[in-house]
Order: structure tokens, then sequence, then C-alpha cells
């Protein structure tokens, strides 16, 4: 169904229904490092609440049932959990700043964690990267785990008009207008740092032209790809996981 027709009620079912199965993926995916990592999606009724997973669940046994309802003062205003403090201090300011957000998704992965130590971009090295050519960020500062509300406004602030940043020495962030968008642009983003890390350590790689990464950046980069790059994957872990959308 367009998302123009649905009702508030359909709207709301669908991206929790997308948000639950984004963190079955991303535990298939192996993003899952313990109680870290959070995916929030902005509700279509209330737009300064987000749905959120609760805090110490296993992302592969996430329902969409089960998701959190916060309020902007963070307290949890439907479901049963708590919420991450640190997940709340990035994603309430980040959807606060950001009013064209939908969700956010930011785990602990692997590769994004070990190209996040090196505190710079993501160079346009294959065509998927080109997706992240001049449309991400780095936040360049870290002083522990995100507690402060200041320093998730310093996150949303590095962050800007982009569709990712990587937040030094932590990891990585996406953000887009549908939960399916920032799913897949964690996907994607996490991959084209495992890619960049084997390239470097094979040799010393060769970056596609800037002019030639904007022209696939505008073709690959797109809400509307992110979208249909991300149905195939809700398709499989559905039809794997029926659960997930009890």
């Amino acid at each position: 169904m367009d998302v123009r027709r649905r009702t508030v009620e359909q709207e709301r079912a669908h991206r929790k229904q997308r948000l639950a199965a984004t963190m079955r993926l991303f535990a298939r995916l192996g993003f899952d490092e313990g109680v870290g990592g959070h995916v929030t999606a902005r509700d279509p009724e209330y737009p300064d609440r987000f749905w959120v997973n609760p805090f110490g669940g296993y992302f592969g046994h996430v329902r969409a049932s089960e998701l959190l309802l916060v309020d902007a003062a963070g307290a949890v205003v439907s479901g049963d959990g708590t919420v991450n403090p640190a997940g709340y201090a990035i994603h309430s300011q980040i959807h606060a700043a950001r009013p064209d957000v939908v969700a956010a998704a930011h785990t602990h992965s692997t590769y994004g964690r070990a190209w996040s130590a090196l505190r710079r971009p993501l160079a346009p090295l294959t065509q998927d990267a080109c997706a992240f050519f001049e449309d991400h960020a780095v936040f360049d500062e870290y002083s522990g785990v995100v507690l402060d509300l200041d320093e998730g406004r310093r996150i949303a602030a590095a962050l800007a008009g982009h569709k990712a940043v990587i937040l030094s020495n932590h990891g990585l962030l996406t953000v887009g207008g549908s939960v399916e968008e920032a799913a897949w642009w964690f996907i994607s983003m996490d991959r084209c740092c495992h890619v960049q890390l084997l390239a470097a350590a094979a040799g010393t790689p060769e970056p596609i032209p800037a002019e030639s990464a904007r022209r696939a950046r505008e073709l690959i980069g797109t809400p509307g790809i992110a979208r249909l790059n991300f149905k195939p994957l809700f398709r499989s872990i559905l039809a794997e996981m029926p659960d997930l959308v009890d």
C-alpha cells in the first residue's frame, strides 16, 4: 500500500514491523553486541515520540509487539521494558534535529567499529561506496559512553543533513525517511567499511574520481534505491521468522 494511503494505525504497524525485521536482520548479520545497539522509528501520530527495541533484549528475538514507545523526555509511554540510556541520548537528539528523519540505526558492528577507529570518512572505492560520497560525516571525538544529551546534540549537528555519521572509536549511525532506508544504509555502510579495510590491507586502493562518484551517488544513493534493496531482505527474514510481526 502506498504510504500516502495508509491510515495512522497502518503506518504505525508498518514502521514497527520493519523495525522488528531490522533487528532480526542485524542479528543474522552479526551486528548485535550484547545489549549495545538501537534502531528507532518516529511515531506517525506523535512526531516527538519514537519506537525502539527494549534494552537488554536479543536482536534476534524482537517482535513488533515488544517495541517501546518513548517520549521526548525519555519516558516509556507504551510497552513493557526500559530504554538504553545511550540510545535515548543519541536518538532523541537526532529525531529532534531532523524532522525529515523517520528512522535511525546504530549498532556496534565489527567493521563499522574498526573503520571508526581511523576517524576518517569512507572513500569512493567501489560503486556501492559512492552512495555515501559527500553524504556522510565523521563525529571526531570520543569521551565515553554517550549518556549526555549535549553529546547527542553534537552528534546530530555532525550528522547535519547527511544519511550517515561515523562515530569515532564507536561505530556507525545511519538515518532515513523510512525504517527501510536507515536499515539498508547501515547494512551497506558496514560492508563498505569491510571492503575498504580489505582493500587497504591488500595494497593502495584507487578511489573513483569525484565527479563519477557523484553521478553514481545520484543513482544508487537515493531513498528509493535503499527501500528497493531492503525489500528482499524483509521478505526473506519474514519468511524465516513470521513471528516478528506479532
